[in-house]
């Protein structure tokens, strides 16, 4: 392989990251690991994210989800808020392809950072918003938190469900755990910034206005397309007739049958028991119709089941079933490990630790992590050697 095809495909683009949330700062992360030189804009007193739990031991100082979110960028402190501060930004905007930013429209009118000064002073810069209701509209100023958002894109409506309902059907409708809709965010920001590389060779460059609520609610898009149709789907009913998660006798696993031939693997996978051999469940609409009988059987089997043998036997006969993993042993999986998921950085605060690179490989190679997090304001001298180094082309533009 040549060193041209081992180079990363954003190698030479320079993205300026102004983030506060999760979704811009995993937009600029995913960026950074695709090989932009990302640079993260940070107040004197450091980005909020640094002071997010879970902190790591063994000083509890480096937060495990910003030790993730800026894993490879760099760090400038920039008080954008006296003009010293501004003009320090607009040395590296000269110089930038992108600035992905989570500022609310009167704050960019406030900082010069409004889309028509923004195009008027950096022509050839793509400008990337990611807010949680977008940059346009009446709620455009409105702040959000997860919360809020994970239940604005519907998606809270039918969380929890299946399994997690049934044992514990008193818990309120909260939210899945950690930063569902603020990443899908990041994804669509990061996905734009791409486009918008691509296209400012044809035509020059654009802005990007991306709403976390929008983001989110693509993932639920077959239960918006339900709704179309009238029926609306609940917590409540939201589930397979049958399957689902699974209790075993040492952890638990996800079934999913949902084509005839994996019913009859699941069939012989049991062991051929006389219930599921009624000629009446050959028909799938009959075994939806008697799913929870079919369940109550296929829970008490799995109850006797150890999770690798049978998730073993199950891939082995072609029944879609996969194993819940504690967070040690997706670390210690031979098939993450093999795809180079986990990369070991140093974080600041904490040594060296695996750190997740990207859940996705381009031309059959995992992206590589150059460095962990950095600490804040570690290179402050980029504010003074911008203006004196020559750039390479960036690959969207060289093609």
């Amino acid at each position: 392989m040549t060193d041209e095809a081992a180079a990363p495909p954003l190698a030479g683009a320079i993205a300026v990251e102004i983030s506060r949330g999760v979704a811009a700062t995993h937009a600029g992360r995913l960026l950074c690991t695709l090989g932009a030189e990302t640079v993260l804009v940070e107040p004197p007193q450091g980005h909020p994210l640094r002071r997010e739990p879970p902190l790591l031991p063994p000083a509890y100082e480096a937060s495990t989800l910003f030790a993730f979110l800026a894993a490879g960028k760099k760090s400038i402190t920039c008080d954008l808020t006296n003009p010293a501060g501004r003009v320090e930004l607009s040395a590296l905007l000269d110089e930038a392809d992108v600035l992905i930013h989570d500022l609310r429209p009167d704050e960019r009118v406030k900082l010069d950072l409004d889309e028509q000064t923004l195009r008027a002073r950096y022509p050839r810069l793509i400008d990337v918003s990611v807010l949680p209701f977008g940059a346009v509209g009446p709620k455009a100023d409105w702040q959000a938190e997860e919360i809020n958002l994970i239940h604005a894109s519907g998606e809270g409506f039918l969380l929890p469900n299946g399994l997690a309902a049934e044992l514990f059907p008193e818990r309120p409708p909260l939210k899945v755990y950690g930063h569902f809709a603020e990443y899908q965010g990041g994804v669509v920001a990061a996905l734009g910034a791409l486009s918008a590389l691509v296209g400012r060779a044809q035509g020059g460059a654009e802005s990007v206005d991306v709403s976390i609520q929008d983001a989110a609610l693509a993932v639920g898009a077959f239960a918006l397309q339900r709704f179309g149709d009238g029926s609306l789907e609940h917590r409540s009913t939201r589930s397979f007739k049958y399957g689902g998660v699974l209790e075993c006798a040492d952890g638990y696993v996800e079934l999913l049958t949902l084509e005839e031939r994996q019913w009859g693997g699941l069939i012989e996978l049991m062991g051929r028991p006389d219930w599921m051999l009624d000629p009446a469940l050959s028909d799938s609409l009959e075994r939806s119709r008697r799913g929870t009988e079919i369940n109550r059987e296929v829970r008490a089997w799995a109850l006797e089941q150890r999770t690798a043998d049978v998730v073993a036997r199950a891939q082995a006969l072609g029944v879609p079933m996969a194993k819940y993993a504690r967070p040690a042993e997706v670390l210690s999986d031979p098939h993450e490990a093999a795809r180079h998921l986990f990369q070991p950085v140093e974080i600041p605060g904490a040594g060296r630790l695996p750190v997740l690179s990207t859940p996705f490989h381009l031309d059959g190679t995992a992206l590589p992590l150059r460095a962990g997090p950095p600490r804040l304001g570690e290179h402050q001298n980029l504010l003074m050697a911008r203006r004196h180094r020559e750039r390479p082309a960036i690959v969207a533009e060289a093609s």
